[in-house]
């Protein structure tokens, strides 16, 4: 018989992983593989949905900004404005676009040649826009169509030959102060200051100072 034992081939083998042995002490079972995923997957799941509230939260915020910079830009920058009536041909047509500076008239008045936007005094809520002829102080007359502002005629380069009116008015006027006097560039067919009277300047919304649709008559005022 040999110094060593030897193992008979029959007997049964250790079972896997028994009498594993650290240098401290037993060795703790390896976890399995599928719960290590499981885990895995359940952070994944966790990020994605923390990334997809933020992305969400992010566009909440863009949304508001957008929103809240156009509000303050409609209430006291700029303005558009639709062309409702054919009171300012041919300068501006029904359907045109405009825009309209709110804050034109912060620091300084209306003067004569401004294309102005203001609120009718008749019902006190709806837009209309016209030409400021003459501003407080001066005198406005109107005979056979012509305008007269301060004893002298005007030139007006903007009127179409074709919208002339023969009006008349009974006569001369006096702008008041803190109005001015407005006429349509159709005077043919234009409910203006000849009608309505002088236009408080606290009723102008604003100067009217270019067209930006349609693109073929993208042009200033």
């Amino acid at each position: 018989m040999s110094d060593t034992e030897s193992i008979p081939p029959d007997a049964p083998a250790p079972p896997q992983g028994a009498g594993r042995s650290g240098v401290f002490g037993p060795l703790e079972p390896a976890e399995p593989a599928t719960l290590a995923d499981e885990k895995a997957a359940r952070e994944r799941q966790r990020g994605e949905a923390s990334s997809f509230v933020r992305w969400l939260l992010e566009l909440l915020v863009l949304v508001a900004v957008a929103v809240g910079a156009a509000w303050a830009i409609t209430t006291f920058l700029v303005q558009p404005f639709i062309i409702p009536s054919t009171s300012m041909e041919n300068t501006l047509l029904v359907g045109d676009r405009v825009l309209v500076s709110k804050f034109a008239y912060r620091f300084g008045e209306p003067r004569y040649g401004d294309v102005v936007v203001f609120t009718s005094p008749e019902d006190g809520k709806t837009d209309l826009i016209k030409r400021v002829i003459a501003v407080a102080g001066q005198t406005v007359d109107v005979q056979d169509g012509r305008v007269i502002v301060d004893g002298k005629p005007l030139t007006e380069p903007y009127i179409n030959p074709d919208f002339q009116s023969h009006y008349d008015a009974d006569e001369a006027v006096k702008v008041p102060a803190g109005t001015v006097w407005v006429m349509g560039d159709n005077r043919a067919n234009s409910k203006d200051s000849r009608y309505i009277g002088p236009i408080a300047t606290s009723k102008i919304r604003g100067k009217a100072f270019a067209i930006y649709w349609p693109l073929s008559r993208i042009g200033g005022l």
